[in-house]
């Protein structure tokens, strides 16, 4: 399973390590994904869900069903 946010499709960043000397080394800033099992009220049912904590926070502030609505996330296929 790919490391993506299944609400805000936010995955992995290219960045550069950077050392004492200056010497600059590729690498992946990966997004902090959690598996949570959420309520849903509008549908009436629990989502298992992998989202960073940004989206949970997120969700905590506006519901789950409303933010994504507003990403324009269909949680039946979830």
């Amino acid at each position: 399973m790919s490391r993506v946010c299944q609400l805000t499709g936010t995955k992995a960043n290219n960045g550069m390590a950077v050392s004492h000397s200056h010497i600059r080394t590729k690498k992946l800033q990966q997004p902090n994904l959690q598996k949570r099992r959420l309520w849903w009220k509008e549908g009436n049912k629990w989502v298992n869900i992998r989202v960073t904590t940004r989206a949970l926070k997120t969700i905590q502030k506006k519901g789950l069903g409303t933010y994504a609505k507003s990403l324009g996330v269909d949680l039946n296929n979830l």
